[in-house]
């Protein structure tokens, strides 16, 4: 299985046009993998549109990526986007694929860079923690990144903000979080972008 993560950064006020052009354009013949989320930036950098596929495997990936590059006009609206960023993953291999749902009105997408070597000791740290970390609230996926620097890319659902924060709290305190030995491999460069569906997410 592998992800993409599409960043497109709209002109203001496009973001229902945009997506609508999203939904048409991913449902045409050609478009290869399965939508899984879709999701507007409203805390972090504004303005931007996140698409998260689903494929299954990489040359399918790598297909429906050579054919959104040949094309002048990506998902149907490139006239109102102002920037646009291809990120592939693969998930950490002991989670299961990406289950659609409704899991919550607001979602985290957080990226970590890693320092080289810093994939394959981050994915045992995780495999060892996410088990009771996951029973406080789900985990959409953990993923790490095919292409550019060395990091890895997190999803989370929450009911709210308040949520989030209440959750984020509670496993500090109990010692499940941040997993043991996970930190070390990180960078200190971080990011996280807090997102709400779009009425054509899968995941809600």
């Amino acid at each position: 299985m592998r992800y993409e993560i599409a960043t497109l950064t709209v002109r203001l006020g496009k973001a229902a046009s945009v997506v609508a052009a999203i939904d048409a354009a991913l449902k045409e013949s050609g478009a290869k993998g399965q939508l899984l989320g879709c999701w507007t930036s409203e805390i972090g950098r504004l303005n931007q549109i996140l698409v998260l596929r689903g494929f299954a495997d990489e040359p399918e990936l790598r297909q429906e990526r050579e054919r959104m590059l040949a094309g002048s006009n990506p998902f149907g609206c490139g006239e109102d986007i102002e920037a646009l960023a291809f990120d592939s993953y693969a998930p950490f291999p002991f989670l299961p694929p990406v289950a659609i749902g409704k899991f919550g009105s607001v979602y985290e997408i957080r990226t970590y860079k890693l320092k080289h070597g810093g994939v394959p000791p981050t994915i045992a740290a995780w495999e060892a923690a996410v088990p009771a970390r996951v029973a406080l609230s789900p985990l959409v996926i953990a993923m790490y990144a095919l292409d550019g620097p060395p990091r890895f890319t997190h999803i989370w659902p929450f009911a709210s903000l308040d949520q989030r924060a209440a959750v984020r709290a509670d496993s500090v305190a109990k010692g499940i979080w941040p997993p043991k030995g996970g930190p070390q491999w990180l960078t200190g460069e971080m990011y996280s972008t807090i997102a709400l569906p779009t009425a054509i997410s899968p995941l809600a």
